[in-house]
């Protein structure tokens, strides 16, 4: 009886001792990431301190990781503008009232961190992840940056969504809007005072047509989606450079995307209008045949292109013409 009190005492003893050794190793590591925190408002990560402040346990706390490739001779701009984004979203934790040390924003780059991206079988960048205070993040942890964009508002209702911290973003004054509207309205102004004895080109037709399809051609095009969901404007793929301009979902797109479905509608209305003008005027016979066959010419093949696009994006579409 006294050795089996002995051995629980030993025991109870050896327990205590191990959970001082993990309190006292948590509070180390909450508090070197709290001085972190103090410098920067994003802790700059490489393979080692990846694996002991976000891998490796104990840990009661959030962290946030962006993977990215930010050195120059990557050549990922989405990187740049993400990480802008991201910065801007951790000053604005950083900064609040409601900041504590149950979140933290980090960064992992390739170059200095090749090994964690392998670890994790990564393969393109930028990515987004939250590392959750226990057990392994599961596929809601990661960011779906393709189909949401990475705007700062963005990420932090997702992260509210993740770990119940909300952030209220605060983006740092920019008025470089102001300023362009001001030129604006002063050309404006200033075109019409110098015109102002003679103001009927305000009523020609065709410049108001011209001004009218511009806006059209932004719309359908996906500009508006863009300002909302802040998409980036290409992907990189980090590991063999090839550059998609074309997002394979018909949930998200690029900047770039919309850009080329500008310039096929563009082109499209161009031969529907050339098209008009052979079939409406009454000029030589033969230039009117040039006319109609160049505006048919732009029409089908350019129509062909954003069919074949509009397949690529939803798969299983059974149509296409000329182009696949």
């Amino acid at each position: 009886m006294i050795a089996a009190g002995a051995c629980a005492q030993r025991i109870l003893a050896v327990t205590i001792s191990v959970s001082d050794f993990f309190k006292n190793l948590l509070a180390e590591k909450v508090e070197q990431l709290m001085e972190w925190s103090s410098r920067r408002s994003v802790i700059r990560m490489n393979g080692d301190k990846f694996r002991r402040f976000v891998k490796a346990p104990p840990r009661n706390y959030s962290v946030i990781v962006m993977f990215t490739a930010l050195q120059p001779q990557r050549q990922c701009s989405v990187c740049r503008q993400a990480n802008e984004e991201y910065q801007v979203l951790a000053n604005s934790w950083r900064y609040s009232s409601a900041f504590s040390n149950k979140l933290f924003f980090t960064i992992v780059d390739y170059d200095e961190g090749a090994d964690v991206f392998q670890q994790l079988n990564m393969n393109s960048a930028p990515t987004f992840m939250h590392f959750p205070p226990k057990g392994k993040p599961k596929r809601a942890d990661t960011f779906d940056l393709q189909r949401i964009g990475f705007a700062a508002e963005q990420l932090a209702k997702w992260i509210a969504d993740r770990t119940d911290v909300h952030i209220r973003v605060f983006r740092p004054p920019n008025y470089s809007g102001t300023i362009a509207l001001a030129l604006l309205v002063s050309l404006v102004g200033g075109l019409l005072y110098l015109r102002r004895n003679n103001l009927e080109f305000i009523y020609n037709k065709t410049g108001w047509a011209m001004a009218a399809l511009c806006v059209v051609f932004a719309m359908t095009s996906g500009q508006m989606w863009n300002h909302i969901r802040g998409p980036p404007y290409a992907h990189k793929n980090p590991q063999n450079g090839q550059v998609s301009y074309i997002h394979g979902s018909s949930q998200a797109q690029f900047v770039a995307e919309s850009h080329i479905i500008l310039l096929l509608n563009a082109a499209i209305t161009m031969g529907m209008v050339l098209l008009n003008e052979a079939a409406t005027s009454k000029g030589d016979v033969g230039k009117r045949r040039i006319i109609c066959l160049v505006g048919l010419g732009l029409v089908v093949f350019f129509f062909s292109f954003l069919l074949s696009i509009f397949r690529s994006k939803y798969h299983g579409y059974p149509y296409s013409f000329l182009i696949k």
